[in-house]
């Protein structure tokens, strides 16, 4: 079930709000863990039981490293069993046909896979109890929660299919007791109508024309359409990913949680190092804690610094996906992070700022054609095109007709990726708060008639 959706926006949020606030506070987490249950397995309920053994089994590991602690023991192998355990599940859904794909092309063997549906959201929620049982292991989670509280922390639907990815330390204590008030109801709807409107309004739209241009046969393909279909994919996935984001912050603060941003305007960024700062913060900051700091981080030698980097940006790569594009989109921003870090740092200085901002927004815009192609050689073919080496003319009728159609759309998505809209819309709520409101209804009712009206709705993280 997707959030954009009638059926979730009409039905079962209507239905969940209801239950939750006429319960009694004791009641209240066991009414989330019904609804986001019943949430996960609208599509695949097979794999609803592998998510309640993992929270099973990485609860009871965590208390297994915390009975350790009290008895002066080392918990190390506790750890390595519970991490490989869920990484080996992670592995099996999300990598073994991409593995033994490699085994074949090395060793010339002829193995069959039957490929499985990957279930919903399994890297982030795999990513969140590793934290919890990092977080156990470091001493930074040092009280037993009770079950309910830790398989509601793992399968709470609003961050439960695309992040953010939230640490157990982070809402230890709202789980176990928490309120909502009428400013934070107020701000959730607010949030998430936002966030549906980022979605539908922008994100489908983008995406419909990305699709216009990779679909177009090669006797009309073009270097400006090459430019457009990626550009409207630069901002589509932007706007599918933070309007879901925001949609997931918007829920929980309904039900009383408060779960970090994610997105933080990453188009303006001066700098790689900058846009993911900005980008899908939530996973940049749980490779930072548990991975990359250790490793040593920055507090070794240039050498060994190089070598952390290209660690931790080849496993964020694959973490996307089971693809030779995922692992060269992460390899390409760990070596750009090099250079800016070792090389380009005192020149970027002396650069205008507009000119950083250009050039950052060029660099990531043919990032993604890694991350939107489906192997490596039509990504680089699609590059080419972008750089008239593909032998393709610059434009053509069939151009002329995809600009027109798309240049409305794609100067409002340039607009809306700044924070200029945002704090307009503040403004105009400290100075008209009516008038705001209906901007919101404004919104939900053409997102609503866009949901009915048109089929093309995916979600492209989730597939990750």
């Amino acid at each position: 079930m997707l959030f954009s959706s009638i059926n979730f926006i009409y039905y079962f949020l209507p239905a969940l709000l209801l239950c939750y606030y006429i319960a009694p506070k004791k009641l209240k987490n066991y009414i989330l863990l019904i609804f986001s249950l019943i949430f996960y397995s609208w599509g695949e309920p097979i794999y609803v039981f592998l998510m309640i053994f993992s929270a099973a089994f990485n609860y009871t590991m965590g208390r297994e490293i915390l009975s350790y602690q009290h008895v002066q023991k080392n918990p190390k192998r506790t750890l390595i069993f519970t991490v490989t355990v869920n990484l080996l599940i992670l592995s099996f859904f999300k990598y073994y046909g991409f593995a033994t794909d490699i085994v074949n092309s090395i060793l010339g063997t002829d193995f069959h896979t039957t490929p499985l549906p990957l279930p919903i959201g399994i890297s982030f929620y795999t990513f969140q109890a590793l934290s919890y049982i990092f977080d156990v292991y470091n001493k930074k989670v040092t009280k037993q929660s009770r079950f309910i509280e830790f398989i509601l922390y793992l399968s709470l639907f609003p961050q439960l299919i695309a992040g953010p990815i939230v640490q157990y330390k982070d809402v230890e204590n709202q789980l176990r007791s928490r309120s909502v008030t009428l400013e934070d109801l107020g701000y959730g709807v607010e949030r998430f109508i936002i966030g549906l409107s980022k979605k539908v309004l922008l994100a489908n739209t983008l995406g419909s024309f990305h699709n216009m241009v990779v679909n177009m046969p090669d006797s009309t393909q073009t270097t400006l359409a090459a430019w457009i279909g990626i550009i409207c994919f630069t901002f589509q996935i932007y706007f599918d990913f933070s309007g879901y984001s925001d949609m997931a912050i918007g829920l929980g603060r309904m039900f009383g949680f408060k779960f970090k941003e994610n997105f933080d305007y990453p188009y303006i960024s001066k700098s790689v190092t900058e846009f993911w700062r900005r980008w899908h913060i939530s996973l940049g900051s749980w490779f930072r804690e548990y991975l990359y700091i250790p490793l040593g981080g920055n507090r070794v030698t240039p050498i060994r610094h190089i070598f952390n980097l290209i660690v931790v940006w080849s496993l964020t790569g694959l973490w996307h996906g089971a693809n030779y594009t995922f692992i060269i989109w992460g390899l390409y921003f760990g070596v750009l992070l090099i250079f800016e870090k070792y090389f380009l740092f005192r020149v970027l200085d002396r650069i205008p700022n507009k000119i950083r901002v250009s050039l950052t927004y060029i660099t990531v815009v043919i990032s993604w054609v890694f991350f939107s192609s489906d192997t490596a050689s039509e990504a680089f073919i699609y590059i080419k095109k972008m750089f008239f080496m593909g032998g393709v003319p610059f434009a053509n009728a069939d151009t002329h007709y995809i600009f027109a159609s798309s240049i409305l759309i794609m100067m409002i998505s340039a607009v809306c990726s700044t924070p200029l809209v945002s704090e307009a819309f503040e403004i105009l709520k400290s100075k008209s708060a009516w008038f705001a409101n209906v901007l919101l209804v404004l919104l939900l009712i053409l997102s609503t008639a866009s949901l009915i009206y048109t089929s093309y709705n995916p979600f492209l993280y989730f597939r990750f």
